[in-house]
């Protein structure tokens, strides 16, 4: 992920609009816009004020990797780690984003989803509707081993669930955690930014119809160790 995208997605996630961020910067919004449009780039001294205000380090804003952690050191080896990828795959095509039936709630009002195969289990759960904040997590043998939680909104009358349901099926290893990259049908679009790997990460989802967002979502997890 090259620094344009990690400044809008890290700035999103902390709840700043551009013109918020450029106050606490103390220079323009239109320099920040520029910033997150590949236009300009900051100097080292608002370098260092962003990664003071993001709690990142500067060589992490300035270099162009999609990994923020290394996933060798999450204690689990590779192969281990490309069952827990599998499983989830295959479990988010075979739950909420393939119409499955919910099962028994864990909490009052929650939407639960289930899936079990071998030794591994997952579930999904999430309260709300319109706003909504939910967890899923893969468990191998009783043992939680991946986790992450979601919060987001519709925020247009022309947000389609099945849409969203479409586009998280076609979630792939390249990108495990939510949906692709990108995807697109008539009008609908579908895009997923997500800084880390696997092991941490933090990501920011949105839909839009027609040019306009419909929905937004905010995730992150990692494996649990």
């Amino acid at each position: 992920m090259i620094f344009p995208e990690k400044l809008q997605l890290i700035r999103k996630s902390k709840g700043f609009t551009q013109e918020e961020l450029a106050e606490r910067l103390g220079v323009s919004r239109q320099a920040v816009a520029k910033w997150e449009s590949a236009q300009g780039y900051p100097d080292i001294e608002n370098l260092i004020n962003l990664s003071t205000l993001f709690n990142v380090t500067v060589d992490y804003l300035v270099k162009d990797t999609r990994c923020q952690s290394d996933i060798t050191d999450s204690g689990y080896e590779d192969k281990e780690i490309n069952k827990i990828i599998d499983f989830r795959l295959e479990a988010n095509i075979n739950t909420y984003a393939a119409y499955a039936d919910e099962i028994n709630p864990s909490r009052p009002g929650s939407h639960d989803y289930r899936y079990d195969k071998d030794e591994y289990t997952y579930i999904d759960t999430y309260v709300g509707g319109e706003i909504f904040a939910g967890e899923e997590a893969v468990f191998k043998s009783q043992k939680t081993v991946y986790a992450m939680n979601y919060c987001g909104r519709i925020t247009g009358e022309t947000f389609s669930g099945d849409f969203l349901k479409q586009a998280l099926r076609q979630a792939d290893k390249a990108m495990p955690y939510r949906g692709p990259e990108h995807y697109e049908d008539g009008e609908y679009v579908y895009t997923s930014k997500v800084t880390g790997d696997v092991s941490w990460f933090q990501g920011y989802e949105e839909i839009s119809c027609a040019g306009v967002k419909v929905y937004e979502c905010y995730f992150h997890g990692g494996l649990m160790k």
